[in-house]
């Protein structure tokens, strides 16, 4: 419901690889058993047991049922001494699921959930009596996380209300190199025969897919996931960015602006409509969902695409090297208008991102063991089990690198990487811990994976990127409903004018049914949330 107060933020793991170190969680060498601060000392002796709410990652779906059955969530209880019970919310119902159990009153001592989302925001949460508030649970019981936080004010931040109030245990992304993961990428086997450059312009684009189109026969040239939203994977800007828009809300000299609403959308609208028309898009563009787009990679039918490093390239690199050899995907910049220039705008996420918060529930009795439990993520020790495990087991250690063992990058049932580090750590999706860059520099096995990211991070996006604000609770529900029928008609517009049902002159049209659905309502409460986020304490 909130999705559009983070620009740029991306679901599922972070993909990334190195680059110069920033706000990196001091990091550990040698993992040992016990956290080394005023803290507990783990294993900790308890006849108590804990009770865990959440969704199973969507890399274990068809592998493992429950959390119980994986690998990872048995050692957490030997390591922290601390036995879990945990209910296992079904796929992709977790939001129904919730309400339902929140409805009962019935409530587990932890819930793992995307509370910025709540309806009314985190405080309504915590006001309604559904989750605690954190503060001296924080100040007393979990000195791993409060010294991270003292050491990084900029994410202490971002986990904080506008009124000062701690909500959960976060996840947090340790390097700069863990923000981006996405952009677009094109066959590079293509290009090379073809006698063409990797693009980096419109125009190159637009001469590069009429190649493929022509001489190599391929029968979607461009295509990109449209599921749930058309256009899926465009919000942060991927070519609407060459006309100084994103498809969200973004910065500009300070100002708040909405990009389906200016002038440069109408021309990455006619843009898509020459392509469509061309035969260069993608004539399902309305439909293709995540299956789809790994059939037209596959077969040879798409060239080009915008995607992750990790479940892009990762994923597809094989599929395309099974018939052919000699293919190859590689990154491209986001294109640009003018040779040479800089993108404004590419795929960025926050420090602080918003899967794998875990929250303590108001009606636990046990929040102060809950506290130690969660608190063990940030410890040396905890942070070297979250990224990569058990030692001996998921990774050894190799001239002070925890390097992954053949379990995981090989794995002898036939799991892919993505599926073998779900079982038995979390680093490739979220979860209560600091995120270590090592993990991603092994994850991006491909040079072209861990080039992509190089190529993605070249961006100005920094500058025109909202910070993680919320709405206050009377805002909330009033934004929501806004944005909702806004986004319901951002999207009509892409369609049919992409697709010509309509002419390009009814853009302007759009733009009055916009204003007239309240947008800048919606922009003015962006505004007075971005004020008062800047107005939070360090």
């Amino acid at each position: 419901m909130m999705g559009a107060f983070v620009a740029a933020c991306s679901g599922g793991s972070g993909t990334g690889n190195s680059s110069p170190d920033a706000g990196k969680p001091g990091t550990p060498t040698t993992p040992n058993n016990s956290s080394s601060s005023a803290g507990a000392t783990y294993p900790i002796k308890t006849d108590q047991t804990l009770t865990y709410w959440a969704e199973l990652p969507g890399n274990l779906t068809g592998v493992k049922a429950a959390h119980g059955e994986v690998p990872f969530y048995q050692e957490w209880q030997k390591k922290t001494g601390i036995p879990i019970k945990f209910t296992t919310a079904p796929v992709n119902q977790a939001k129904e699921t919730l309400n339902v159990m929140l409805a009962s009153g019935n409530l587990p001592d932890m819930i793992e959930y995307n509370f910025v989302s709540f309806p009314g925001g985190p405080e309504k949460a915590i006001k309604d009596g559904y989750i605690l508030k954190l503060n001296d649970v924080i100040d007393k019981y979990a000195p791993n996380l409060k010294k991270y936080l003292k050491e990084h004010p900029e994410v202490d931040k971002m986990i904080k209300t506008d009124n000062g109030s701690y909500y959960v245990f976060p996840f947090i992304r340790g390097d700069d190199s863990l923000m981006v993961f996405q952009g677009p990428i094109v066959r590079k086997d293509w290009l090379d025969e073809l006698g063409l450059p990797v693009p980096t312009t419109i125009d190159e684009w637009t001469t590069m897919l009429r190649a493929f189109k022509d001489k190599k026969g391929a029968a979607a040239p461009f295509s990109v996931v449209s599921k749930p939203r058309v256009l899926n994977e465009f919000n942060a800007g991927a070519f609407a960015g060459a006309f100084g828009v994103t498809r969200a809300f973004y910065l500009e000299n300070g100002q708040i602006k909405f990009g389906p609403a200016e002038k440069g959308f109408k021309d990455f609208l006619a843009l898509f409509r020459s392509w469509y028309a061309e035969g260069l898009l993608d004539k399902n563009i309305a439909n293709i969902d995540t299956k789809a787009l790994d059939a037209n990679i596959s077969s040879g039918a798409t060239g080009a695409t915008v995607g992750n490093a990790g479940g892009g390239i990762g994923k597809w690199a094989p599929l395309i090297t099974a018939k052919d050899p000699k293919a190859k995907l590689v990154a491209t910049p986001y294109p640009v208008l003018k040779k040479g220039d800089t993108p404004k705008f590419g795929q960025r996420d926050q420090p602080f991102t918003q899967g794998g918060m875990v929250a303590i529930t108001a009606k636990s009795k046990n929040a102060e063991l809950a506290a130690k439990l969660l608190d063990y993520g940030y410890s040396e020790a905890g942070h070297m089990f979250f990224n990569f495990g058990t030692e001996g087991v998921s990774y050894k250690m190799e001239n002070g690198y925890p390097k992954y063992t053949d379990l995981i990058m090989n794995n002898p049932d036939k799991l892919a990487p993505a599926q073998a580090m779900s079982m038995y750590f979390r680093s490739n999706y979220n979860g209560p811990f600091v995120q270590d860059k090592r993990y991603i520099e092994q994850y991006l096995a491909l040079p072209e994976q861990r080039d992509a990211v190089g190529i993605w991070q070249k961006t100005d996006m920094a500058k025109h990127q909202l910070p993680p604000i919320t709405p206050t609770q009377e805002e909330s529900s009033e934004y929501a409903k806004i944005m909702t029928d806004i986004d319901t008609l951002v999207d009509e517009m892409t369609l049919k004018l992409i697709l010509g049902t309509e002419p390009m002159d009814s853009f302007e049209k759009y733009v009055d049914k916009m204003k007239s659905l309240k947008l800048d309502r919606a922009i003015e409460i962006q505004k007075a949330a971005l004020d008062r986020y800047n107005k939070r304490g360090n």
